[in-house]
């Protein structure tokens, strides 16, 4: 008998809850070694190179490339790289697993048992009162078991670990600490395996317990799965839908007649960004500060720059580190809003919007307050070339203390930006024009950059966030401070 191993959705960071499997690098049946690229696996935000942790194969290959699934979700089944597992012990495995994840199991807890499995079962008696033991020193049981079980009176003498070799946890100790469960109702009990009869019809395990739950006759049914087997589907052919209420429609919108427009789903970073900035403007009180900057001294700045090093840090760049020293001077504005608390930041964590194929994320520049201009256009051009292929690691786009978001570079004038909570605000740059002003009286033409703060006003207040433009104003139009 072959040994087999799940292999579920995995979860990486705190905030995910889904994953879209975007290509298995290795075909089902193929050995592989450790250390070898056998999938690929797309977040919110990035692509995951998935390694093998061991030499082994897959035995079967349950999600399809580009499906979403439910982390702790079963994708696939792993065995060794020599075993050769029959379809019907795969099966069984498959039917057998449990998910791990929340919602896998709120699923598979909302299905109704089949009519003959359920039993009766009687209230369980109040517990007596448990008195506070002392557990060994050197017993092995983690440090929150340990004091669930003091506390709670557990003797954890004989209890069998679930932890790594061995360890008692906190679930081994919550489990052995509830009273034992009395079934009533005295009726004799049929011990009989379910769908025990149908031993010698080529059906796979999950298609019999269907097949018992539902009252579906198997001997009339062609099976389509491999050499005949009757699968799942064909068990579920045969059931006829239990009635149930219609769900509420949604709202009908016009849509374009049938072949007349391509339907493009939503990739796992769209519905991120759809998710997080509807939650912002539906939930953040935006207001809006604008203002005209002049940008020539930045412009001479670069070609300096460019004449003694080669390099060109971009306009972006200048303004990034103007925002940086102008939020260490008004440090109101370098927070993030939780709930009701207001977090201030000591630095400043700039994120800064990069364009993907794939939707608008936003790399942190970190302690841009300490970088030069230089330091600043460098980070920033890493950033971006990992956001384009994929390669940010999850520190690199969450958190961040304030946002510049830069649209000249497509010819846009002024634009108003949508605030990337938790932050709160975000700095809309538009492109830089050349217009006629007053100068000393005199008419003059200057180069004019229209920038625009989102607030959020449950922690920024209008003078506050005119303050900040004041100062950001100075330090863009005397680059001359950027620099020291």
């Amino acid at each position: 008998m072959a040994e087999l191993r799940a292999f579920a959705m995995p979860k990486w960071g705190i905030e995910m809850t889904e994953g879209v499997v975007a290509e298995w690098l290795v075909e089902e049946g193929k050995p592989f070694k450790k250390g070898d690229l056998i999938a690929l696996i797309e977040t919110d935000k990035i692509t995951n190179e998935v390694e093998a942790e061991a030499d082994g194969m897959f035995a079967r290959l349950i999600a399809e490339k580009g499906g979403t699934y439910q982390v702790g979700d079963l994708i696939a089944v792993l065995t060794g790289p020599d075993a050769t597992p029959g379809a019907d012990e795969v099966d069984a495995f498959i039917a057998a697993f449990a998910p791990a994840s929340a919602t896998g199991v709120a699923a598979r807890a909302s299905t109704p048992a089949p009519a003959s499995e359920v039993k009766a079962v009687a209230p369980a008696a109040p517990a007596p009162a448990k008195k506070a033991i002392a557990i060994p020193a050197d017993a092995d049981i983690s440090p929150a078991a340990r004091a669930f079980a003091e506390e709670q009176g557990v003797d954890i003498a004989g209890l069998a670990g679930s932890g790594p070799k061995g360890r008692l946890t906190l679930q081994d100790v919550q489990q052995a600490s509830l009273p034992p469960a009395s079934i009533g109702g005295g009726a004799p009990v049929d011990l009989t395996p379910v769908g025990n009869g149908l031993g010698d019809v080529f059906a796979s395990p999950l298609a019999k317990r269907l097949a018992v739950q539902h009252g579906v006759d198997l001997s009339g049914i062609t099976g389509t799965g491999p050499k005949g087997r009757i699968c799942k589907a064909d068990v579920l052919a045969k059931v006829a839908p239990a009635a149930s209420p219609a769900p509420a429609a949604p709202p009908e919108f016009a849509r374009p007649a049938d072949g007349s427009a391509e339907i493009v789903r939503m990739s796992p970073m769209r519905k991120a960004i759809a998710k997080a900035l509807s939650h912002s403007k539906s939930t953040i009180p935006h207001f809006y500060l604008r203002s005209k900057v002049r940008i020539d001294a930045i412009l001479g700045l670069r070609a300096q720059a460019k004449a003694a090093t080669g390099e060109t840090p971009s306009i972006n760049d200048y303004i990034v580190r103007a925002c940086a020293l102008a939020l260490m001077r008004h440090r109101d504005v370098n927070v993030q809003v939780h709930g009701d608390e207001i977090h201030r930041f000591a630095g400043a964590d700039i994120a800064v919007a990069v364009a993907t194929d794939k939707g608008l994320i936003t790399p942190i520049v970190k302690g841009a307050d300490r970088l030069s201009v230089a330091a600043i256009s460098r980070e920033v051009k890493a950033l971006a070339d990992k956001a384009r292929t994929g390669k940010l690691q999850p520190e690199e786009f969450q958190g961040g203390s304030f946002s510049v978001s830069n649209l000249g570079m497509y010819g846009i004038d002024q634009f108003d930006a949508i605030i990337n909570p938790p932050q709160g605000a975000i700095l809309a740059v538009g492109a830089g024009s050349r217009q006629p002003i007053e100068i000393g009286n005199a008419l003059a033409f200057a180069t004019i950059v229209e920038l625009s703060l989102s607030c959020d006003h449950r922690a920024i207040d209008g003078a506050v966030g005119a303050d900040f433009m004041r100062t950001l104003k100075g330090l863009i139009e005397d680059p001359a401070l950027l620099t020291g």
